[in-house]
């Protein structure tokens, strides 16, 4: 498969040892590296009935799950092959198969019952396989389904009076097969011809009367948790493959053209009808299960077993969710950051600059998120996602170090004539202001200096570093140099400010005016870009949420009214039952 290990022969993928489960770490490693959408089809049933061959027809192979040729059953826990799906591109097909139910070495029985809700919990195809005929024994047989309810929850808060509604089972239940093996009946009712899926709803026709009569509830409970749980249902049925039994206890190594031609179509059609109709598999809302989130139900729902508790669909969802997200925040942030650095020079020139391509990395980084999230329902992972600040403090930082930089460069020959004494002669302060002028002006003309270019900070920040320097020669006369800057050119010297005249010190006065009335501006400007920023990201993450929440919203009301026309399908017949009137008939199902 494209996205995932081949798998040559099946592998056991939970184990049962002592009546403890567990699950195989080799098979959950095959399972992580699948990342494609899983079609999951589980056989379960009597022990000794040949689920193993028909499952190995599945995987287009004559030999793969054990088959056993004694009364000993072969297969224990579930057992799983992984093979490229030979109908549905980019698909996996993921085969079940179950140890056997009522095996007379098995020391608890529970065990069956947990084997049979884990298959049903996993699978998007459930394949029910049993003997003979379907009949009140065979019914009787199938009991696992009436205990779903106890082992299975969809919510993790009971209903208001105590209850679960199991019909809510419906919308991540599997589809129902029921493959009837060694079939030696006329597909007949009433002497008119069935299909075989009319014989199965035949079977499963309540029984009237009072249904609370013990031999009727009895009889009814598995006809009804059939028909509450599995809408869809179909049935296949099989004569016997061969007669001789020696040959039948050595199936695998017979070849075809030696196997009853009845035998080989109903195989045929019922590995066709699988490889074309079973569904993907899903979640409620819609959520698509791939081999990656497989493997996280499998040790949800086993470690739920495990600890006493009952598997709750809900819980396994959240905690699928939690791990899926962390993942997708990781993902969409990595995208973020490599394109921020890809298409960022530091420092920019402008902060807009780095907000444009902020805005673009973030849209393709929430996009990203968006693909492989769901139920992020508060945003709290996606609120996590906003790295603008770490590039905005690192555009500052690199814009302070560079503006630092080539001041320190340009002051070079400024702070040797500080060292010097050069203005500390008569004159010394317009020799000053021209060496400080010229200073500005280069400074002015280097480009990209960032953000920081009108900070004074950048000289301020390099005096800073220089007074812990044992070079007072040097550091003292700059931070003189520095103050004499910051305040006007003023020299730090009220003689020299009372000397100038009137107009010198308004010019001078509008000029510190204006300058601060700019770096004002800039602030602003900058505060404003950057909430505008804000606002656009706000709006296009908005946008996306309300996508998603559609598209969630329908998969939802889908869902209900799946369920609610499903609950007055079920409702009619029995109530027609309780009232002593005849039953469904046999021509259609439920859902």
């Amino acid at each position: 498969m494209a996205s995932g290990p081949h798998m040559t022969a099946p592998i056991c993928l939970v184990e049962n040892n002592n009546m403890q489960l567990s699950v195989s770490q080799t098979a959950i490693q095959i399972l992580e590296r699948i990342s494609q959408p899983v079609v999951v089809v589980a056989i379960v049933g009597l022990y000794r009935t040949g689920k193993s061959y028909l499952m190995n027809r599945l995987a287009g192979q004559n030999r793969g799950f054990p088959l056993g040729s004694t009364v000993q059953s072969k297969t224990k826990g579930i057992w799983i092959w992984c093979v490229p799906h030979p109908c549905k591109p980019n698909h996996t097909l993921v085969l079940l198969d179950t140890e056997g139910l009522g095996d007379v070495e098995k020391g608890d029985p529970k065990n069956d019952s947990w084997i049979f809700a884990l298959a049903v919990l996993l699978c998007s195809t459930f394949v029910y396989n049993s003997m003979g005929t379907i009949n009140h024994q065979a019914l009787e047989q199938l009991h696992y389904v009436t205990e779903l309810t106890e082992l299975i929850r969809a919510k993790s808060s009971p209903e208001k009076d105590g209850t679960q509604d199991s019909t809510e089972f419906v919308s991540f239940f599997p589809d129902f097969i029921w493959a009837v093996r060694d079939f030696t009946l006329e597909l007949k009712l009433n002497d008119h011809p069935i299909t075989e899926d009319e014989y199965l709803e035949n079977a499963l026709k309540l029984i009237p009367g009072i249904r609370t009569w013990p031999g009727i509830q009895a009889s009814n409970l598995p006809r009804e948790c059939i028909r509450h749980f599995f809408p869809k249902r179909k049935c296949f049925v099989f004569d016997r493959p061969v007669n001789e039994t020696k040959l039948l206890a050595n199936i695998e190594n017979i070849p075809e053209h030696q196997l009853d031609p009845k035998f080989l179509t109903h195989a045929n059609n019922f590995c066709s009808y699988i490889l074309t109709q079973a569904r993907t598999k899903t979640l409620r809302e819609g959520v698509t299960i791939t081999g990656n989130r497989l493997k996280t139900l499998v040790v949800t729902y086993v470690n739920t077993i495990n600890t006493g508790a009952v598997p709750c669909l809900e819980n396994a969802v959240t905690t699928l969710s939690q791990l899926e997200n962390s993942e997708a925040v990781q993902k969409a942030a990595n995208h973020y950051s490599e394109q921020m650095s890809q298409r960022l020079a530091l420092p920019t020139d402008t902060l807009q600059e780095l907000l444009d391509v902020h805005a673009d990395c973030e849209r393709e980084a929430l996009g990203v998120f968006m693909k492989h999230s769901f139920k992020d329902d508060k945003q709290e992972f996606q609120k996590t996602l906003d790295k603008k600040e770490h590039f905005l403090q690192q555009n500052e930082e690199a814009s302070l170090k560079y503006c630092q930089s080539r001041l320190d460069e340009m002051s070079q020959v400024l702070r040797e004539s500080i060292s010097a004494g050069t203005f500390s002669v008569p004159g010394g302060y317009k020799l000053y202001r021209e060496a400080k002028e010229s200073i500005e002006w280069k400074y002015s003309q280097v480009p990209r200096k960032g953000v920081k270019v009108r900070n004074r900070g950048a000289w301020g920040a390099y005096i800073m570093e220089s007074k812990g320097s044992p070079n007072n020669l040097r550091a003292q006369p700059l931070l003189w140099v520095t103050t004499a800057w910051r305040y006007h050119d003023s020299l730090a010297s009220e003689v020299h400010y009372l000397l100038f005249t009137p107009e010198k010190k308004e010019r001078l006065s509008k000029e510190a005016a204006e300058r601060e009335q700019e770096m004002l501006k800039q602030k602003l400007l900058e505060q404003q870009q950057q909430m505008e920023a804000q606002q656009r990201s706000l709006q296009e993450n908005l946008v996306h949420l309300e996508e998603k929440m559609k598209k969630e919203r329908e998969n939802l009301i889908k869902e209900q009214n799946m369920i609610l026309e499903h609950k007055l399908k079920v409702s009619l017949p029995m109530a027609l039952v309780m009232l002593g009137g005849p039953s469904s008939g046999t021509s259609g199902k439920d859902g």
